[in-house]
């Protein structure tokens, strides 16, 4: 059973989450220490395991063993709802694979909680999860996806992202998406709890002065008509971030599929933005 839990006031946890917990013959966990803290504050004694990226695919056999024995096991993720930006993934498939039951006990969810607060479009959306911590690697995943706006994709767009990282990456943000409507969302449900709605450069600039505390979760409107098609300057952006780890074939066949561009026109930008 996949139990969500909340992702800061701890009255968010709802009763069905609470009976499936209790019981529980086995709490798997993203941290044994955290969810330590949220079974002691309700008084709930089941046995825990940890449960993440470093030890899951080991952990499987023994896990689908229990389970087959008949054993009821629930997984948590530190906060909110398992396998969003959390472990358990591998788990689930090889449950399912196995033909095991899996259920879920829904709840508290930071992207779906920013999306409805931020004032942007809340449909379609595309949830991206973290995005790499350093920049080259970021900007290239954020070229990504505004080469498949340029190709037709239209949704408002939500990150995670740690505190100390937030203005660099909305700063990174700004150039590939300019100025567009955006969210910050940080220490949801919690006692400081605050959402900041401006345009991408703004929130830069605020989070560069003051940078936030909490867990942030970013909001970001989809294009609007103007944006979504490809212009020659995008196409210099799109084929520099794609150079620095392609050569020019993959470079140009990459983003020619991804923005619709003839591909022998943009096989000879990229040539000459090589210098070849």
């Amino acid at each position: 059973m996949l139990v969500s839990t909340p992702i800061g006031n701890l009255a968010d946890l709802s009763a069905r989450a609470l009976d499936t917990l209790r019981q529980a013959d086995l709490v798997l966990c993203e941290d044994t220490r955290t969810t330590a803290h949220l079974l002691r504050h309700f008084g709930i004694g089941a046995r825990t395991a940890a449960l993440h990226d470093h030890n899951e695919d080991s952990a499987i056999p023994g896990l689908l063993a229990r389970l087959r024995a008949g054993a009821s096991v629930a997984l948590v993720s530190d906060a909110g709802t398992p396998l969003v930006s959390d472990p358990g993934y591998r788990l689930v498939r090889a449950a399912i694979a196995a033909g095991l039951p899996v259920s879920a006990v829904p709840g508290a969810n930071a992207a779906i909680m920013a999306l409805t607060l931020s004032g942007l479009p809340p449909h379609p959306y595309l949830f991206h999860g973290f995005l790499p911590p350093k920049q080259a690697a970021r900007r290239a995943a954020l070229g990504r996806i505004r080469a498949a706006e340029q190709a037709g994709l239209s949704a408002t767009l939500i990150f995670y992202e740690a505190p100390h990282r937030a203005a660099e990456t909305l700063a990174d943000m700004a150039d590939i998406f300019g100025p567009r409507p955006a969210a910050l969302a940080r220490e949801l449900t919690k006692k400081f709890e605050q959402v900041l709605r401006a345009t991408l450069p703004a929130l830069a600039a605020v989070c560069a002065e003051a940078p936030p505390r909490g867990e942030v979760t970013l909001v970001v409107a989809p294009p609007d008509a103007d944006e979504s098609r490809a212009t020659e300057a995008d196409l210099d952006a799109l084929l520099t971030e794609a150079l620095r780890t392609q050569t020019v074939r993959e470079a140009a066949a990459g983003i020619a599929a991804a923005t619709g561009l003839p591909r022998k026109q943009v096989y000879a930008r990229a040539l000459e933005m090589a210098g070849k």
